[in-house]
């Protein structure tokens, strides 16, 4: 699998009432790591030609974290297929482990069209070893 990675710092304005990390920053984060890969890969053109729009989400909160931890964010896009690709990301803290676990679809459209387009060899080939079909 092709990963990307980056750590990140809790900060008062990630946290909830109940001073964990609030779900609602879990999924931008998702969606920030997410989308930084992506403009890692892909070229200038590929980026104006494409883009990602999420069908689904399925986050799984496995424990909290807590203002001033540092946690790693790991995601790798685990299948391609049709106009679909599912990409995972994991949140981890050092000492504690798994924290978040979500796996997305994302759809794939023509940027001029904006209409569903199937996923070209150009775009699975950034991402080796994705399940491809």
């Amino acid at each position: 699998m092709e990963y990307h990675q980056k750590y990140i710092r809790v900060s008062p304005k990630d946290l909830d009432e109940l001073q964990h990390v609030n779900n609602v920053r879990y999924l931008e984060w998702i969606q920030d790591i997410s989308r930084e890969h992506w403009q890692l890969k892909a070229s200038k053109a590929l980026q104006k030609e494409l883009i990602w729009v999420v069908l689904s989400h399925h986050i799984e909160y496995k424990k909290a974290a807590f203002l001033d931890e540092e946690l790693l964010l790991t995601t790798h896009v685990a299948r391609n297929s049709g106009v679909t690709s599912n990409r995972v990301v994991e949140i981890y803290h050092k000492e504690r482990g798994l924290l978040v676990k979500s796996e997305t679809a994302w759809c794939l459209l023509n940027a001029s069209t904006k209409k569903p387009m199937r996923i070209p060899e150009a775009v699975m080939s950034l991402f080796p070893n994705a399940a491809n079909s």
